[in-house]
């Protein structure tokens, strides 16, 4: 599947060397996914730009209760995804089912002892998690084609995106039909002259 090409341009008037977070929220009912913050851009300075790719594609993984990861396995909408105890050890395989919803990607924890983290990744990123999900239960994700972006301090990738994360002028930016487009940063300033800072979506193809 294709990839939509993103520019993330800095024409601020930004004097702190702010650092801009990108994530996405799990669009499924499930409360207890936490969003990660998938890209943290930093030093990004004035008339600076930094160009990266939303893969339409994610993966899944999962991490058992030893601290082992599953190889990653590419993800499709409507597909049950399982960890199971096989011959080898714990295995995160396809489950040949279909989701309950046909939007959303389910990963169940199918061992009998033991919990799971299950994860999401893009662009080879971490993007979402569910920890701790117990034997005989799930974890459901779905995502919209839309982007979180905000000014950061202190953040990493792959931070959880939690209540003591604090994110000022959040943004989302939809990227449905989308195949490429620049992520405009303008606003800034010192005193009187400041103005709210904005993202703005320019040059859509």
């Amino acid at each position: 599947m294709a990839s939509i090409k993103l520019n993330l341009i800095n024409h601020s008037a930004d004097a702190n060397n702010s650092d801009y977070v990108i994530f996405q929220k799990n669009a499924a009912t499930d409360v207890n996914i936490q969003s990660v913050a998938w890209k943290v851009v930093k030093n990004l300075g004035n008339s600076d730009n930094h160009p990266f790719e939303y893969p339409m594609e994610f993966q899944v993984c999962a991490k058992d209760y030893n601290g082992n990861y599953m190889p990653k396995i590419t993800a499709h909408n409507d597909h049950v995804y399982e960890v199971i105890m096989a011959q080898s050890g714990h295995q995160l395989r396809d489950g040949s089912q279909t989701a309950a919803n046909p939007n959303e990607v389910e990963v169940w924890n199918n061992l009998t002892q033991g919990a799971i983290d299950a994860q999401i990744y893009r662009d080879g990123k971490l993007l979402a998690t569910k920890v701790n999900v117990a034997p005989g239960s799930k974890a459901n994700f779905e995502f919209k084609p839309k982007i979180f972006i905000g000014m950061v301090s202190q953040v990493e990738e792959g931070t959880v995106m939690n209540s003591n994360v604090t994110i000022q002028y959040l943004t989302e930016i939809d990227l449905l039909g989308v195949s490429s487009a620049d992520i405009i940063i303008t606003g800034g300033g010192r005193g009187t002259d400041s103005v709210p800072f904005k993202f703005t979506l320019s040059n859509v193809i």
